[in-house]
């Protein structure tokens, strides 16, 4: 295996924060693949520490790893001492739930080491950030699929609000960048907020997928510890809603086409220096909680246990993307399909048991 003197040699050194979770830890190896040396900042709250050596068995090589809280700037000195072509910002509490019990940790977290972050970022003269966004900012849209220009609707927890929150506070920090570098057009900081649909899946070896602390909030990690019996059974949250058999509808992309998303928005901000923009990240269909079973059930030959409970609180009826703006200005679209996805989901779930 490579060093990680290796592994920087020539390449282009790029913060991943968050580096350690399901879509940063996937979003580390497509950078390798990509000619970039990803350099992965977490504090391991929310991921393990095993991990980076999943990731390092993957692309070959050790990885510069710092485990603290990106918003330590103190402790990453040595980070910022080495040149930063960019960033990806992943690192955020992500539990809609959690968010509503413990508010002040959602801000403090979410928004606060994202501030200390970027003023850090913008004082080293980094040039490029791509930052981890979320489709909940868009609530229930008014019409389907929603684009990067739908209204964003009042946001009904607090991970959600700190979501919109995110993206002004880069609004603001990319305009003050540019004020600031009046004299040379295009060297200011350049930003792209991906607002993902619903990832899913794992990387095809098996070897990092979701890792989910406690019970899971998302449906697919729940549904396939259902299926290997380390739940009695996933409740679909009501049958009655307006949708073409009852069940809430989601867009679903694999992890790994979304990982590629964000080596996509970086080679964009790298052509288009100072830019700032949004993109939509999924897959442009829809499908329900049902389908999804269905689905899983057909890639896998492996039945679900489930069974049809109450609504659940909260719950957006159906929202799916109009992904065509990642498609003409990325060059961005996916690949993977949802059969695909869940079978990569499955094989994860066997593996970690």
């Amino acid at each position: 295996m490579k060093s990680s003197d290796d592994l920087h040699a020539n390449r282009p050194r790029i913060a991943v924060t968050g580096g350690a979770g399901f879509i940063g830890s996937h979003t580390a190896v497509a950078l390798y693949e990509s000619g970039y040396a990803p350099v992965i900042i977490d504090d391991f709250r929310n991921s393990a520490a095993g991990v980076i050596g999943k990731i390092e068995g993957l692309i070959g090589a050790k990885l510069e790893c710092y485990a603290v809280d990106c918003g330590d700037i103190a402790s990453l000195s040595q980070l910022f001492a080495a040149p930063l072509h960019g960033a990806i910002h992943f690192a955020a509490d992500k539990s809609v739930g959690d968010s509503v019990a413990e508010p002040e940790q959602y801000f403090a977290n979410n928004l606060g080491s994202m501030a200390h972050w970027i003023r850090a970022m913008r004082s080293h003269g980094v040039a490029h950030l791509v930052f981890s966004s979320s489709c909940t900012v868009y609530g229930e849209p008014d019409s389907l699929p929603v684009d990067e220009q739908a209204p964003l609707q009042e946001a009904t927890s607090p991970y959600g609000y700190t979501k919109q929150a995110g993206e002004q506070l880069l609004r603001y920090a990319h305009a003050a960048s540019h004020a600031a570098d009046k004299t040379t057009p295009g060297s200011g900081m350049g930003a792209a907020l991906l607002r993902y649909f619903n990832p899913i899946g794992a990387h095809p070896s098996a070897a990092i997928g979701e890792l989910p602390l406690g019970t899971p909030s998302n449906l697919v990690p729940f549904l396939t510890q259902a299926a290997a019996g380390l739940r009695d059974e996933l409740v679909v949250f009501g049958n009655d809603y307006p949708t073409a058999d009852g069940t809430c509808v989601r867009d679903y992309l694999h992890v790994c086409d979304l990982a590629e998303a964000h080596v996509a928005a970086l080679q964009h901000l790298e052509k288009n220096p100072g830019d700032f923009d949004v993109f939509n990240l999924g897959s442009g269909s829809g499908h329900s909680v049902l389908d999804v079973i269905r689905t899983f059930e057909a890639a896998t030959g492996v039945a679900v246990p489930h069974r049809i409970g109450p609504r659940r609180p909260g719950d957006v009826i159906s929202v799916y993307a109009a992904a065509q703006k990642a498609a003409d200005i990325l060059g961005w679209q996916t690949k993977r399909s949802l059969h695909v996805a869940l079978a990569d989901a499955w094989r994860w779930q066997q593996q970690v048991g």
